[in-house]
C-alpha cells in the first residue's frame, strides 16, 4: 500500500466515522461534538474522493475510499442542505416598506469575556443603532465599558458575571417587563422581557447562553436549557423571539427538537449558514449564534457583522411584525420530543454542579 493510499483510506474512514457518530442519540459531548464540523467533513470528503479518482490508486482501494467518502458526504449533506439557497425558506422575506411597518432590530454578540477591545463593540452599537442589543460573556469590566454607550438606551437588564456567563440586554424601546432568570443553573442567567413596539404591539424576547459541550462531559445542561426554553415559548401567547449563543449548531438534534417544540422558525433555512464561530479561524466555522421567531414575524434583513476581537462574529437582524401568513411552520412536535424534553429537564433540575467553562478566561 502506497503512502497516498494509506492517507486516503484513513481520511475517508475518519470522515465516515465523524458522520456516523452523531447519529447515536446520546447526550454526551464526545458524540455531540461531531454535530459541529459538518461543513469541514464535507470539504475533506470531496477532496478525498477527488484524490481517490485522480490519484491512480489500486482499483479496490479506490472503490473503498470512494464509497466511504461519498457515504460521509451524503450523510452530511442531508443535515446542511436545508441551510443553503437550494432549499425552501421557512421565514418569508418582508415585501413591504420597513419604514412603515412594526420593525424590530437586534444586535446580538458574544463579546468573549477575555476580549478587551471594547471600542469595536461600542462603535458597532453606534453604527447600527439597534432597538435591542444583547451581549454575552460580559463581566463587570465589559459592563462598565459599555455603560456610556448603553446609557442612550431606555432600559438595561444586566447580569455581569466573571464566569463567562454574564449577560446584558439593552432596549431603546419600552420594556413592559424584564427579568434575569436562572432557569436550571444558579450560575447561568438568561433574560426574558416584553418589548413594546412603536405601534403598541407587545413582543416577548428571550436571550439565552447555555453551556458549551465538552468531549469529557454530557450535554444535558445545554440540551435541557434549550428544550426548556422551547417549551416555554410554545406556551407564550405573544409574538416571540429567542436568541443568543446556544453553543449548538442549527442542524443538531437538539436544535431541531427545539424548533418542533417551540413552533418557532429559523430564518437561515433556505438562505445560508451565517457561520458566527470561530471568528478567528476561517477553516473552523459553524453557526453557533441563533435567532428563532414565531410565525407573525417576517425577515427584513440578517447580517453577520465584522470581527470585534471575540471568537464570535456579532449578528444583526431586523424583523417585521405582520398579520400575513407567508411563513412555513416547522414539522409538528412528536410525543418523543415532549417526553425527551421533560426527561432531560427533570434530570438537570436534580443536579447541583458548576457550569462548564467558568475557568476558561
Amino acid at each position: 500500500m502506497t503512502l497516498l493510499t494509506a492517507i486516503l483510506v484513513i481520511l475517508s474512514a475518519v470522515c465516515l466515522a465523524a458522520s456516523l457518530l452523531p447519529l447515536i442519540p446520546v447526550a454526551h459531548g464526545l458524540v455531540r461534538s461531531f454535530d459541529f464540523a459538518r461543513l469541514q467533513v464535507i470539504g475533506i470528503s470531496i477532496l478525498v474522493f477527488a484524490a481517490a479518482v485522480l490519484g491512480q490508486l489500486p482499483h479496490t482501494a479506490m472503490i473503498t475510499v470512494s464509497v466511504m467518502a461519498l457515504t460521509a458526504l451524503a450523510i452530511q449533506l442531508v443535515y446542511v442542505i436545508p441551510f443553503t439557497p437550494v432549499w425552501f425558506t421557512q421565514t418569508a422575506r418582508y415585501a413591504g416598506d420597513p419604514d412603515k411597518a412594526a420593525v424590530i432590530s437586534l444586535l446580538v454578540s458574544n463579546v468573549k469575556q477575555g476580549n478587551r477591545d471594547y471600542s469595536r463593540v461600542t462603535d458597532l452599537i453606534a453604527e447600527r443603532t439597534p432597538d435591542i442589543a444583547i451581549f454575552m460573556e460580559t463581566d463587570q469590566a465589559w459592563f462598565e465599558a459599555l455603560r456610556p454607550t448603553l446609557s442612550r438606551f431606555r432600559h438595561i437588564a444586566a447580569c455581569p458575571q466573571s464566569n463567562t456567563y454574564g449577560m446584558i440586554l439593552a432596549s431603546r424601546l419600552p420594556l413592559r417587563t424584564y427579568d434575569v432568570q436562572f432557569l436550571l443553573n444558579e450560575e447561568v442567567p438568561s433574560i426574558s422581557c416584553i418589548v413594546t413596539l412603536p405601534g403598541g404591539q407587545d413582543v416577548r424576547i428571550v436571550a439565552i447562553h447555555p453551556e458549551p459541550p465538552l468531549p469529557t462531559r454530557d450535554t444535558l445542561g445545554r440540551d435541557a436549557e434549550i428544550l426548556l426554553v422551547g417549551k416555554i415559548a410554545s406556551e407564550e401567547t405573544l409574538p416571540t423571539i429567542v436568541t443568543g449563543d446556544l453553543n449548538d449548531v442549527a442542524w443538531s438534534r437538539t436544535t431541531r427538537r427545539f424548533l418542533r417544540l417551540s413552533r418557532l422558525l429559523d430564518p437561515r433555512q433556505g438562505r445560508g449558514f451565517f457561520n458566527s464561530f470561530d471568528a478567528r479561524r476561517w477553516y473552523m466555522r459553524w453557526p453557533l449564534d441563533h435567532i428563532f421567531h414565531s410565525l407573525r414575524f417576517e425577515l427584513v434583513d440578517m447580517e453577520r457583522l465584522p470581527f470585534v476581537g471575540s471568537d464570535h462574529f456579532p449578528m444583526f437582524y431586523r424583523f417585521a411584525l405582520t398579520e400575513a401568513d407567508n411563513n412555513q411552520p416547522p414539522p409538528p412536535e412528536t410525543s418523543a420530543d415532549s417526553k425527551e424534553a421533560d426527561d432531560v429537564v427533570a434530570t438537570e433540575k436534580q443536579r447541583n454542579r458548576p457550569p462548564v467553562g467558568t475557568d476558561w478566561e
